[in-house]
């Protein structure tokens, strides 16, 4: 499985972004899929994940302000951030779980200017 993230960058406070991860296998097969970010000297958190069964959770600091979407006819998993803060600062990465096997994307960097 390879998981290919795109969509990071600066924007400001306020501001929104849309990332997108593109799978090189079908997600419908996925036990689950979503993002997760990590800052410098940080572990690495979830932001966002859609289950298999459709069930999905958010981080508590970003419930109402970012949303998850699943495209399975075109294998893309997406994060519509809004409403973004300076807090949000982070390196972005895909994640899928596939088999009891955790995969990674290569990670695409978010920074909010204040």
């Amino acid at each position: 499985v390879q998981l290919q993230a795109s969509g990071g960058g600066l924007v400001q406070t306020g501001g929104s972004l849309r990332l997108s991860c593109a799978s090189s296998r079908n997600i419908f097969t996925f036990n689950d899929m979503g993002w997760y970010r990590q800052t410098p000297g940080k572990q690495r958190e979830v932001v966002a994940n859609i289950a298999s069964d459709g069930r999905i959770d958010y981080a508590d600091s970003v419930k109402g302000r970012f949303t998850i979407s699943r495209d399975n006819a075109n294998n893309t998993v997406d994060l519509h951030m809004t409403n973004l803060n300076p807090e949000d600062t982070a390196v972005y990465y895909c994640h899928a779980n596939w088999v009891m096997v955790d995969y990674w994307g290569q990670g695409t960097l978010v920074t909010v200017s204040s």
